[in-house]
């Protein structure tokens, strides 16, 4: 890691003007948002959170340039089938490009004609953060394997509902009463 710029706080229009990179490689309890989406006692280790930044400069139609991040990272992360209960190795990937802007109101006005997210620029730019942001929206939606392990019923069937079904129907009893009155 270059050790001119610290992650945790990064001065983004240097970094990016320098065309500098970073990139690292952690582990899972150092993130503890991301660590809460774990499978509590897995016994699937979750692997190694990943990372890499590049800052770069793009240039503008009428002269000048934006400010640009390009962030990449990934970890495979135990969390449980939602089909069989078990755990499944998740791999959560997350390449985002992002351009940095002066103030809200020009992210706000910028954010729906680019590609890329806008954010307001900082001196002081906590990268590790938006690195955990964009993992934990990488989450898939229902945790599942491809194919579960274990072969699922494809029926439910509960003896103590057949044998309920059997009993005489209570309403049936008062039917009979209100005909013969």
């Amino acid at each position: 890691m270059d050790k001119t710029h610290d992650p945790r706080h990064l001065d983004i229009q240097a970094f990016a003007q320098a065309g500098a990179r970073l990139q690292g490689e952690g582990r899972l309890a150092d993130w503890p948002r991301l660590l809460q989406e774990q499978r509590p006692g897995s016994d699937q280790p979750s692997g190694p959170v990943r990372w890499q930044l590049q800052g770069r400069m793009l240039p503008l139609a009428g002269g000048g340039a934006q400010v640009g991040l390009v962030l990449q990272a990934q970890v495979d992360l135990a969390m449980q089938c939602q089909r069989c209960l078990t755990p499944v190795l998740e791999p959560l990937v997350a390449e985002r490009e992002f351009l940095f802007v002066a103030d809200e109101a020009t992210a706000e006005a910028l954010d729906d004609e680019s590609e890329a997210d806008v954010l307001v620029i900082s001196r002081d730019f906590d990268a590790l953060s938006l690195i955990e942001d964009e993992l934990i929206l990488s989450l898939p939606l229902v945790p599942r394997h491809d194919a579960c392990p274990q072969t699922l019923p494809s029926q439910a069937v509960d003896p103590a509902f057949e044998q309920a079904s059997e009993r005489p129907n209570p309403f049936a009893a008062l039917a009979a009463l209100k005909k013969g009155g």
